[in-house]
């Protein structure tokens, strides 16, 4: 069976950006909140910093939303509607003050994304968006409008409430598949992360990577990979042939 799904990663792939630099501007904002709240903001990033490392770890027992806010409660000592008041105050940022980091993208083609998106689409292809669950649904769209993107879009979407493993564990590759009702033969992952989206061919599927905002900080031989930068995405996607 030939491939006829494509999964997409988001940051540094989708999104032209520079991981670094998206979380530092990213903290920065985040802050705010937190001091609004009257918490420590300086503490309350190491909690949020101690919830990642959580859902990094998780090994499917729960949700990573599950995962993120009891390391978040157990390192802040909140619960109940303190806990609650935070969480509704971070998609409240998500949906607003979070806009503020679209400064960091980088220059590039401002249309790519849509095109790729278009070109599969009309050639029959399900499209996913399967981006590290780390965020909740509320981030992830907003980061989808900076690049004139929707949900909508997507046929998957994996974010931290619908997600219970991340990358590069094999238990999230397997639980994007599940969702989407295929095998791993039929689908191509696309992803600038050597470790993280390029470990999705463990399982059969195949990959391409993205090679214009490279993360590759195990400095991993990355030869055996089908690669580009984004025209040779764009050339690679468009050589595709029609499923449906």
């Amino acid at each position: 069976m030939m491939i006829d799904t494509v999964l997409f990663d988001l940051d540094g792939t989708l999104l032209p950006l520079r991981q670094n630099k998206f979380v530092a501007a990213y903290f920065v904002e985040l802050e705010k909140v937190f001091i609004r709240l009257g918490m420590d903001a300086h503490f309350a990033i190491q909690a949020l910093l101690s919830g990642t490392k959580a859902m990094m770890k998780n090994d499917g027992a729960k949700t990573n939303a599950q995962r993120f806010w009891e390391k978040f409660s157990e390192v802040t000592g909140l619960s109940g509607q303190a806990l609650q008041a935070v969480e509704e105050a971070c998609d409240g940022f998500y949906a607003n003050e979070f806009h503020a980091v679209k400064a960091v993208m980088e220059k590039g083609d401002a249309g790519l994304a849509r095109r790729l998106l278009s070109g599969l689409n009309a050639k029959g292809y399900t499209v996913a968006l399967a981006t590290n669950p780390l965020f909740p649904a509320c981030a992830i769209t907003s980061r989808l409008a900076w690049i004139g993107l929707a949900p909508q879009d997507f046929c998957l979407i994996t974010d931290y409430s619908n997600s219970s493993f991340c990358k590069p564990a094999q238990g999230y590759y397997r639980e994007v598949l599940a969702g989407l009702g295929k095998e791993a033969h039929q689908c191509l992952m696309v992803g600038n992360n050597a470790r993280e989206d390029m470990s999705a061919g463990e399982l059969g599927i195949a990959t391409f990577l993205l090679t214009d905002f490279l993360e590759n900080e195990d400095k991993l031989d990355v030869s055996a990979f089908r690669q580009g930068c984004a025209a040779g995405l764009e050339a690679y996607i468009a050589s595709l042939p029609q499923v449906r």
